[in-house]
């Protein structure tokens, strides 16, 4: 899958993380797989929010273990 909303969160974590991009894929976990702490998926995620102009709530952030898990969120509300 190279979805538009992947390929942003891929850059994303690429640039942020320094992550080489091809070693990101859906089923990477954002946290255990790139080192991520709770401070960098709220930078993601509120990066991306107002990217794709969506609102995600505190709550549904909780959920996101997978750099697929934000895909189809992203995409379910686009």
């Amino acid at each position: 899958m190279d979805s538009e909303v992947f390929a942003r969160i891929r850059d994303y974590l690429a640039d942020q993380l320094e992550v080489e991009p091809e070693k990101i894929t859906l089923d990477s976990d954002i946290v255990n797989d790139f080192g991520a702490d709770s401070l960098d998926v709220i930078d993601m995620i509120t990066t991306l929010s107002d990217e794709f102009g969506v609102e995600i709530p505190d709550e549904d952030i909780e959920g996101f273990h997978t750099v697929g898990d934000v895909v189809n969120y992203l995409e379910e509300r686009l």
